[in-house]
């Protein structure tokens, strides 16, 4: 019967694996690349200086806002391991909210990053309101996504899903004077553990002293990407901030 189970489970989502897939390839217009840069040598002043001095003018857009996300993965961790081993089509799944973290999330969404390779896009969907501050559970986000206007195929999903991790980040928005390359700064980079029985206060980590600096485009501007990149004393990096969060809390996690 376990077996059987286990099957059952496999099936479902190599069944939604296939139609994320389809979902990534009829979105061609929004795919793009997203560069990251991991900051360690570097204060937030230095790095913004750089920024606003780059050949390609890029200037500061939007306000500053905290990000929150909660993050899913299987019981087994599949995301993280096809992330880590760099898998090529891979995807996380995340609920995302602004402002404050254990605050009413008025306006959540859920979001599927979709990677094929280098490339990668999103589908999203809006959530009913929900308050972090009360329990996160499994149970609990399983009933805001059944409560949702979601397809199908998500709700089926999310019966296999568990939540991991909290994380929370500042994020500063800059767009190059051509409109064709998007900069985002992250920092005061946060990182709270979801156990079997909700949020672990007791996991936290708050992560300093490393920036994360990532380089967004559309496909059609890749061939000038080199250059832009090319501006910054940053080192290039495939960090993942799921990632980083799964091994500050499973130190002994295998893939």
């Amino acid at each position: 019967m376990l077996i059987f189970t286990h099957l059952l489970i496999q099936n479902s989502f190599i069944l939604n694996s296939s139609f994320l897939i389809l979902s990534f390839k009829i979105q061609n217009s929004s795919m793009r690349y997203e560069r990251k840069f991991v900051v360690d040598s570097l204060s937030k002043y230095q790095v913004e200086s750089m920024v606003l001095v780059h050949k390609a003018l890029f200037r500061p857009i939007h306000k500053p806002r905290q990000i929150n996300n909660i993050y899913f993965d299987t019981h087994n961790f599949t995301f993280y391991s096809d992330n880590v081993i760099g898998k090529s089509s891979r995807k996380k799944v995340r609920i995302r909210w602004y402002g404050e973290t254990f605050a009413l999330a008025e306006k959540p969404v859920l979001e599927y990053k979709l990677k094929t390779g280098a490339v990668g896009s999103k589908l999203s969907f809006k959530l009913k309101p929900f308050n972090p501050a009360e329990k996160i559970t499994a149970e609990s986000l399983r009933n805001l996504i059944a409560e949702s206007e979601v397809p199908d195929w998500v709700k089926e999903e999310f019966k296999y899903l568990e939540p991991k991790l909290i994380n929370s980040y500042t994020r500063k928005y800059f767009l190059t004077d051509n409109t064709k390359f998007r900069l985002t700064l992250d920092s005061n980079l946060t990182y709270i553990n979801i156990g079997k029985y909700g949020v672990s206060f007791s996991e936290k980590q708050i992560d300093n002293y490393n920036l994360v600096v990532e380089l967004k485009y559309d496909i059609e501007a890749d061939e000038y990407a080199n250059a832009i990149g090319s501006g910054f004393a940053f080192r290039l990096s495939k960090s993942s901030k799921y990632v980083n969060g799964i091994e500050c809390f499973n130190k002994y996690l295998t893939v």
